[in-house]
C-alpha cells in the first residue's frame, strides 16, 4: 500500500435538526464517542458535533451540523443515501434489539454481497445501516459507552452514492482516485480502496429513473476520503486539479486539512488529512467535555457560548 493512497473514508458529515436529540442517539443510543464539540467554521451560530470510537480513528468519525429550522431534505439522486456502520456477526441481534427498544424503524436483517446488515434512520430521517463483517478495522473501543466494548460500532464499513448513472463517477473512483471495483449487482457497485483496510468501501447504486434529492435536515453533506498526510492531499490536489476538477484550497479544520471538489454526480467529496487528530487541542481523556473554538472564534467565546443549547447526557 503506497504512503500516498487513499485508503478509505476519513468521515461522515451530515444535517441534523435539535442537537440534543441528535446527541442522545449517537452518544446514548449507539454508543458512540462525542469526541469534539465544536462551532461550524462558517456559521458559529451553530455547534459542529463529532462522533467516533473510543480514540477519534479516522474512519470511524461521523459529524453533525445542527440547523433547528431546516426543513427537511429529499432522497434521490446525487447524495450519499446511506451511511454504514460495522459490527460482527454477533453485533446485528444485539443492534436489532438495542434499535427496535429505542423506537428505530428496523428493517432486516438483508443480504448484500454476501454479508447481513441492518437498514434504519436516525431521528432526523438520515439512513444508515449496520453490516456484520469480517474486514479489518482500527476500531478503539471507548470505555464510557453504553454499549459493551465488544459490541460497539466498529466504525465505518461504507457509504453508498445515489447517482443517475454511474460511469463518470466509477472513473472518479478507479482510474483517478486509485481504487477498484470488487463486486456489481443489480444496478449496485462496490469499490474499494488499495489494500482494502477499515472503512474501504463505497458503493455506486445507479437510478437513472429517479428524482434528484434535495439538501435539509436527515442528508448527508459531504463525504471525506482519509490520506496519510499533508504531502499525500497535495498530490492529489494537483492530481484532480489536472483532471479538470474545481477544488477548494486547503483548508485548515483544526483537526486535519481538507480539500473539497465535488464528484460527476454531484456529491461534495472532502479528502482529509489522518492528522493533527482531536486530541490536538484537549487531553485525549478529555476530548468533547468543553466547546473547543476555532481561532478566529475565541474572542466571541461569551456571545457563542451563550446562544448553543447545552447538551445533557441521557441514560441508557
Amino acid at each position: 500500500m503506497n504512503t500516498h493512497d487513499i485508503h478509505g473514508l476519513h468521515h461522515v458529515t451530515a444535517i441534523c435538526g435539535d442537537p440534543q436529540r441528535n446527541y442522545e442517539f449517537y452518544n446514548g443510543t449507539l454508543g458512540l464517542r462525542l469526541v469534539k464539540k465544536t462551532v461550524n467554521f462558517d456559521d458559529p451560530s451553530t455547534y459542529h458535533l463529532y462522533y467516533a470510537d473510543g480514540s477519534g480513528t479516522p474512519g470511524s468519525v461521523m459529524t453533525f451540523f445542527p440547523w433547528k429550522n431546516l426543513p427537511s431534505g429529499r432522497d434521490g439522486t446525487g447524495e450519499v443515501s446511506a451511511t454504514a456502520f460495522a459490527t460482527d456477526e454477533p453485533g446485528l441481534a444485539y443492534w436489532k434489539a438495542r434499535l427496535e427498544e429505542a423506537g428505530a424503524d428496523v428493517r432486516g436483517p438483508k443480504e448484500r454481497f454476501g454479508e447481513t446488515y441492518l437498514e434504519f434512520e436516525d431521528p432526523d430521517g438520515l439512513s444508515l445501516e449496520i453490516v456484520a463483517t469480517a474486514a479489518p478495522t482500527a476500531f478503539q473501543p471507548w470505555k464510557d459507552s453504553g454499549v459493551p466494548a465488544e459490541r460497539q460500532l466498529r466504525g465505518f464499513h461504507s457509504v453508498t452514492l445515489s447517482e443517475a448513472g454511474y460511469e463518470r463517477t466509477q472513473a472518479l473512483l478507479t482510474q483517478q482516485m486509485g481504487w477498484s471495483l470488487v463486486k456489481e449487482s443489480g444496478g449496485r457497485y462496490r469499490f474499494q480502496a488499495p489494500g482494502a483496510g477499515p472503512a474501504s468501501i463505497v458503493d455506486v447504486l445507479c437510478l437513472p429513473a429517479a428524482r434528484h434529492a434535495l439538501p435539509g435536515r436527515g442528508t448527508v453533506h459531504h463525504v471525506a476520503f482519509r490520506v496519510d498526510d499533508d504531502d499525500a492531499q497535495r498530490r492529489w490536489r494537483e492530481t484532480l486539479a489536472k483532471l479538470g476538477y474545481n477544488l477548494s484550497p486547503v483548508m485548515d479544520r483544526s483537526y486535519f486539512h481538507s480539500i473539497y471538489y465535488r464528484e460527476p454526480g454531484g456529491i461534495l467529496f472532502e479528502i482529509a488529512t489522518n492528522n493533527p487528530g482531536f486530541a490536538v487541542d484537549e487531553p485525549a481523556d478529555r476530548m468533547g467535555a468543553s466547546l473547543m473554538l476555532p481561532a478566529q472564534y475565541e474572542a466571541a467565546r461569551q456571545e457563542i457560548e451563550a446562544a448553543l443549547p447545552p447538551l445533557e447526557a441521557k441514560a441508557t
